[in-house]
């Protein structure tokens, strides 16, 4: 009888503890073995303006971006993340759990339906979509066509393409790593579709970009020509479609078959354009979200009134704000790194532009696209028509105001696109 007893006493320990290993089965084992594949998500986007967009979007994107991010980067690290138990830990967890399972089977099963809750809530986050996953650029720089080729003029434009190409790959191989080459949401939320001539175009500000959305209006049929598009149009009438604003079927075909493109601009050049039309003209978004910020920060005994409007900003203190690693106020699009902004490290861009030979550059890719002949960049500035563009020579003005550390502190703080897009040193005593 004693023996008998026994025996069903060793069955029974023998099943509970079967039912409990089975519950407690750690989910990161499980989601490992998933098979890798493209993830996007796919909830609701808000629109976004152009160049002229919100800094609270833009750092509610980030957020949670980076948020999401670091969520696949867990389910993907071969390391457990720290909030997940090794399997060491869990075999150990198992097995105090089997032994508090006897002591107390009805207090163990309440435990073990919470465990499985939980573990079925961490699977369905974890197997849903929240990234891209490329590989490289189908498609490079469309070649020139045989009766172009020997036009000196479209070889030689041709020829200082690939080396821009070169330079910009070579600058992200050597400081960027992105081997796994995830794409998110806020890589391709700057990236504009035109579907006629399969053309992505990535928006720069203060690098032509009023004008080059103006030309992508007129290749898709909104207009027929740039003159008949205001500015306020432009940049508020979402005639134009973003990149991210397609599913991740729709991104992925067209960041593999598109003709991808950027232009950039000399950054210091780049940064004083900005300054000029924020905060030294009528502004009532830059005046009262930046501007406020800035006086209050780093000006001394600052006016009432400059405090109230924050109208009158000086360039040497939008640079203190600028490098401030605790900006009272955060960053904006218009003096944001281009690198952050078009990701190239990241995105094989086919065409690489600048804005000091604006005319000949853009004229060479709407040669390549195939665009119809009377369509060429406009050359009218979009707004302050009577000042004159920033220059060089005004650039240096403006930087003359500022110590000799706070110019280095600012090349160094742009270091990156100076040295992918090939800009020489703005300031011979720079290192």
């Amino acid at each position: 009888m004693r023996l008998t007893c026994m025996f069903s006493f060793i069955l029974l320990f023998g099943a509970v503890g079967l039912v409990v290993f089975i519950h407690l089965q750690d989910p990161e084992e499980i989601v490992h073995q998933q098979t890798p594949g493209i993830k996007y998500n796919m909830g609701f986007q808000q629109p976004k303006k152009d160049c002229v967009s919100s800094n609270n979007q833009d750092r509610r994107l980030r957020k949670n971006t980076a948020d999401r991010a670091a969520t696949v980067k867990q389910s993907d690290s071969l390391e457990p993340p720290e909030s997940v138990p090794t399997k060491l830990q869990s075999t150990d967890r198992r097995q105090s759990s089997v032994m508090f399972a006897m002591k107390d089977q009805q207090k163990g099963e309440e435990i073990n339906s919470i465990k499985l809750y939980k573990r079925r809530r961490r699977f369905i986050i974890k197997k849903s979509p929240i990234l891209i996953s490329m590989n490289s650029s189908i498609l490079n720089l469309p070649t020139l066509k045989y009766e172009d080729r020997n036009n000196s003029k479209w070889k030689s434009l041709y020829q200082i393409q690939g080396e821009r190409k070169r330079i910009m790959r070579e600058t992200c191989s050597k400081y960027k790593s992105n081997n796994r080459r995830i794409i998110t949401p806020y890589h391709v939320s700057r990236i504009f579709v035109e579907d006629k001539y399969r053309v992505l175009y990535c928006e720069v500000p203060k690098a032509g970009c009023s004008n080059w959305k103006r030309v992508l209006m007129v290749l898709n049929g909104l207009a027929s020509s740039t003159k008949d598009i205001q500015h306020n149009t432009v940049h508020y009438g979402n005639y134009l479609k973003r990149l991210d604003g397609f599913d991740h079927k729709g991104i992925y075909h067209r960041l593999n078959t598109y003709t991808k493109m950027l232009f950039i601009r000399e950054p210091f050049e780049k940064l004083v354009s900005a300054f000029r039309d924020k905060f030294e003209h009528p502004n009532n978004y830059y005046h009262p979200v930046f501007g406020k910020a800035i006086i209050s920060r780093y000006r001394v005994n600052a006016t009432k009134e400059a405090l109230r409007t924050g109208s009158g900003v000086k360039f040497k203190e939008f640079i203190q704000y600028l490098l401030d690693v605790h900006r009272p106020v955060g960053m904006d699009i218009h003096w944001d790194h281009v690198n952050r902004l078009c990701s190239p490290c990241l995105i094989d861009y086919d065409f690489v532009g600048k804005f000091e030979s604006m005319e000949e550059d853009a004229n060479f890719f709407l040669h390549l696209i195939g665009a119809p002949q009377n369509l060429t960049f406009p050359k009218f500035k979009d707004r302050h028509s009577n000042e004159e563009r920033t220059t060089t020579k005004i650039t240096q003005q403006y930087f003359a105001q500022l110590s000799p550390s706070q110019r280095q502190q600012s090349y160094d703080f742009y270091y990156m696109d100076y040295l992918m897009f090939n800009y020489s040193k703005p300031f011979e005593d720079l290192y």
